[in-house]
C-alpha cells in the first residue's frame, strides 16, 4: 500500500483523471501504480492506473453514494495490488475498459502482453489496446454480462496466430491489412496499414491519402 495514501483509505475522495475527467468515491486500496475507487451509486470498483491521475483529495460525496457500502470482497482480490496484477486477475472476466474520455469498451480481456492487451468485445470483436492508454477498468458485478447477452452469445474467438510481446511489433504483423484506429473516430483512422517503422505507421485511407501516425498516440486497433 502506498504510504502516501494510508490516511485516505476508506475515505471519500475526488480524483481528477487525464482529459479532465473527475470521479468521486471511497478509496478502497492503492498500490505502487494504481488506486482502487468504489462508487456506491453504481456499485462499481474503478481500477485506475496512477499514471493518469492528475490529483486526488478528500471530499464530500452526495447522499446517493453514501447509502451504499463496499462489499467485503472486491472483484479483483490480491494482497499486493499493482495495475499489471489487476489486469492479470481480470483476465477472462467481463470488464469495461476506458481508453479515452468516457468512452467504454465492454467485453473480455483475453491476453496481456508487455505494453498492450488483447480484448474481445461483442461489438468491436478482437481489439489490441495499448496499456499506456487504459484510463481505468471496471469489472462487471457477478452474474452480469455486457448488453445482458447470454453466455453463448459472448463466445471468444481465440487469437490463433502468435502474438508479439510489444504493441509496435504486433502492428508490424498487421502490415497490408485494413485496420480501424481508436474506433474509427474519423476517416483518417480507417485504412490500409502500409508500413510500421521507428514507432510510426503509414496508413492509406479510403481516399488514397497517405497519413503518418505516431504509434505512441494510438489507443486501440481492430480489424474490420
Amino acid at each position: 500500500m502506498l504510504i502516501d495514501f494510508v490516511d485516505l483509505i476508506g475515505k471519500k475522495i475526488e480524483v481528477e483523471i487525464s482529459g479532465g475527467v473527475f470521479h468521486k468515491g471511497i478509496l478502497i486500496d492503492s498500490g505502487v501504480d494504481i488506486i482502487v475507487l468504489y462508487q456506491g451509486s453504481t456499485n462499481s470498483y474503478l481500477y485506475i492506473p496512477f499514471v493518469h491521475v492528475q490529483r486526488l483529495k478528500e471530499t464530500i460525496i452526495e447522499e446517493e453514494d453514501t447509502a451504499y457500502n463496499p462489499t467485503s470482497e472486491k472483484p479483483i482480490e490480491t494482497d499486493v495490488i499493482s495495475f499489471y496484477k489487476a489486469l492479470t486477475i481480470a483476465k477472462g472476466l467481463f470488464i469495461k475498459v476506458y481508453v479515452t474520455g468516457n468512452k467504454s469498451i465492454h467485453g473480455y480481456l483475453t491476453n496481456i502482453m508487455n505494453d498492450y492487451i488483447v480484448f474481445h468485445s461483442p461489438v468491436y470483436k478482437t481489439m489490441l489496446i495499448s496499456i499506456n492508454h487504459v484510463k481505468w477498468i471496471i469489472p462487471y458485478p457477478p452474474n452480469k454480462t455486457p448488453y445482458s447477452l447470454k453466455n453463448e452469445n459472448l463466445s471468444i474467438t481465440p487469437v490463433t496466430a502468435p502474438l508479439a510481446k510489444t504493441f509496435d511489433e504486433q502492428l508490424k504483423k498487421l502490415e497490408n491489412e485494413l485496420v480501424i484506429i481508436d474506433g474509427g473516430e474519423n476517416t483518417e483512422k480507417i485504412g490500409l496499414l502500409q508500413k510500421v517503422r521507428n514507432n510510426k505507421m503509414i496508413l492509406i485511407t479510403a481516399e488514397a491519402e497517405t497519413v503518418y501516425r505516431n504509434i505512441e498516440h494510438i489507443k486501440s486497433i481492430q480489424l474490420p
